[in-house]
């Protein structure tokens, strides 16, 4: 597995402390984009928050994630939260090491009370002694947040005082790409009020045991979910049910729990679970088994064997403006591009990073993540593989058909209402349901090729 280094250096650590005006929230925040370019440690908020004890658990909620491996568990450092400003709140979060569970706190409008919120995306501070402040948190004192340095510390700042350096793995960069493609597919399934959303969060297992290893499946019933042996119409899958255990620390503080996920088809699927809180919203996004990540996917490959997709992306990049919310329809008429190539385009973009996708709002939202997460797309498997294939002449268009030839092997694809079938092991094992071979993204990249030569003629 190919990892680089990931370097964040912090002015000072994030803490927690007290003062005559209440206690006071200091976020400390390294390098990172905003509107005016790259900024060593941006600024994005200061003011207090109206629910402290509710934020302070969402965003340890998030810190858990962050520092957990669901599967095969080994000690390793985590990556701090992300935190992005969208001008209207403040979305912090984070990707744990298995790269199956993908948390995201949402303090919203009304979970703030400042004068202003920045714009832009860092990585934030979230050191041991700060979560032992954060869970000693009691109450309703008035919390005072800031995110970012003190404006007086910003002209003083001789160099960072903090640095850590965190292995970060392609396939966790390509995790939170493929979590917002999977996201974007899905639909609301069931909404719980706040007694039942504690009842069914609190009768999960909250360790790996035999009975939780594999999906379970839950069916919306009234105001509630009941557990359910098979994927029966309207049901949701429920993977490893112990990863959702992060939820407890907020569960007193739930309104609702919205849960959402795709159409059941018979096979496990990713699946999320939103726990609504005063003025925020923390959502765990769950890849289809324990023991699978999210970088395995595909679903993003499709939009990454494009040139138009490469091109259109560059286009809508230079659009965006740390929305809130993209609306696909208004990029449209911007950019002059029509609505599907716009979407290809968010998609594409998603692989950097620069999108991430909300499920309450049903829509993308801008943010920058701090790493070169173009990696993810030049180190992705399958896409490398099919490249070379098309590349080298390995594929032979006949009409419908296509002939690939890999290593000592031939394969056969098949096109049908616009989408790639293989003779290929991969195909076999999962039909599609984990995005296309190298194989048929061959085929897909010399198709286009083909055209495109012969458009120019």
């Amino acid at each position: 597995m190919t990892r680089s280094v990931q370097a964040l250096a912090y002015s000072r650590p994030s803490l927690l402390k007290s003062s005559q005006a209440g206690q006071l929230l200091g976020l400390e925040t390294a390098g990172g984009l905003t509107p005016r370019g790259a900024e060593p440690h941006p600024r994005f908020f200061e003011g207090f928050l109206t629910s402290p004890q509710v934020a302070a658990r969402g965003l340890l909620a998030v810190a858990d994630v962050a520092a957990a491996r669901y599967y095969q568990r080994t000690l390793l450092s985590s990556l701090d939260p992300v935190v992005t400003g969208n001008g209207d709140r403040l979305r912090f979060e984070a990707f744990s090491g298995c790269c199956g569970v993908y948390a995201r706190l949402d303090v919203l409008r009304e979970g703030l009370d400042g004068s202003r919120t920045g714009h832009g995306t860092t990585n934030v501070d979230v050191n041991n002694p700060l979560r032992e402040a954060l869970s000693r948190i009691a109450g309703d004192d008035p919390l005072h947040l800031r995110v970012g340095p003190q404006e007086m510390a910003v002209t003083t700042l001789e160099g960072p005082v903090v640095e850590k350096k965190v292995p970060l793995p392609d396939r966790w960069l390509r995790g939170f790409a493929e979590a917002q493609v999977a996201s974007a597919a899905f639909d609301l399934r069931a909404e719980l009020p706040a007694a039942e959303a504690v009842r069914f969060l609190r009768s999960l297992p909250r360790s790996s045991g035999n009975a939780s290893r594999g999906a379970q499946w839950v069916l919306p019933a009234g105001k509630t979910l009941r557990p359910t042996t098979r994927p029966v119409a309207g049901a949701v899958c429920l993977p490893g049910p112990q990863r959702l255990v992060s939820l407890q620390r907020v569960l007193r503080h739930a309104t609702a729990l919205r849960v959402y996920g795709p159409v059941a088809d018979g096979a496990a699927t990713a699946s999320a679970w939103e726990v609504v809180l005063p003025g925020m919203r923390l959502t765990l996004t769950l890849s289809p088994e324990a023991s699978r990540g999210f970088s395995g996917e595909g679903g993003v490959l499709e939009a990454l064997a494009t040139d138009d997709a490469a091109a259109d992306a560059e286009l809508i990049s230079v659009l965006l403006a740390w929305e809130p919310r993209i609306e696909p329809a208004d990029l449209a008429e911007q950019s002059g591009l029509p609505v599907e190539r716009v979407r290809a385009a968010l998609v594409r973009l998603g692989t950097a990073g620069r999108v991430g996708y909300d499920l309450a709002d049903a829509a993308y939202f801008h943010r920058e993540l701090p790493y070169d997460a173009d990696r993810a797309e030049r180190h992705n498997p399958r896409l490398v593989a099919a490249r070379q294939l098309a590349e080298s002449g390995s594929v032979v268009l006949d009409g419908d058909l296509a002939a690939v030839v890999s290593g000592e092997h031939r394969y056969q694809v098949r096109e049908k209402a616009g989408a790639l079938s293989c003779t290929c092991q991969w195909w076999a094992d999962y039909r599609g349901r984990r995005g296309p071979c190298k194989h048929a993204l061959a085929v897909r990249m010399t198709r286009r090729g083909a055209t495109a030569t012969a458009g120019a003629r």
